[in-house]
């Protein structure tokens, strides 16, 4: 894993969820990316976290990320190959204090997800990148095979998303 620091605005507010759920569309490629590299993030500093992912189609339930995630994670040393697709459901809206979405379309089905009256917030995950340039929706290597391109997006949206942890 990288050994950049963890760093956050200084007007940034420090953040209270203890169980985190990143979604993207099939749950094989972006969100058990940032399932694995988040996990070890926040157990390198300390965090007493529950991290899970979840996918809005049903199209991999059950089936490992896809082949190139896992290479492209364990050639920075992340471990994602245990991690099994599963569909997000609307009780994890209640199960998880802050859902991140990986992209525009993905926030858009979880809203038409939500249950009546429960605030859980559904944030974009790289809005956490500072480096980013503003760019919110983290592109989907699944079919332009950008798997290290997204990874790089992943860790430092993973680091400032720890960042706001530790102020």
């Amino acid at each position: 894993m990288p050994d950049t620091p963890l760093s956050t605005p200084d007007n940034a507010t420090p953040l209270r969820a203890k169980r985190l759920l990143f979604v993207c569309l099939g749950n094989i490629c972006r969100s058990p990316t940032a399932e694995g590299v988040f996990g070890a993030i926040a157990r390198e500093a300390g965090l007493p976290l529950e991290i899970d992912s979840a996918g809005t189609g049903n199209w991999h339930v059950g089936a490992p990320p896809d082949r190139r995630a896992i290479a492209a994670a364990a050639a920075r040393g992340y471990d994602i190959s245990s991690q099994r697709a599963r569909q997000v459901t609307p009780a994890d809206f209640s199960r998880f204090d802050l859902i991140l979405a990986m992209d525009s379309r993905n926030r858009a089905d979880l809203e038409r997800l939500r249950p009546g009256g429960v605030a859980t917030p559904v944030e974009m995950f790289l809005s956490y990148d500072a480096q980013g340039g503003g760019l919110l929706d983290l592109p989907d290597p699944y079919f332009d095979d950008r798997f290290d391109d997204v990874l790089d997006m992943i860790e430092r949206a993973s680091r400032g998303l720890a960042a706001r942890w530790l102020r």
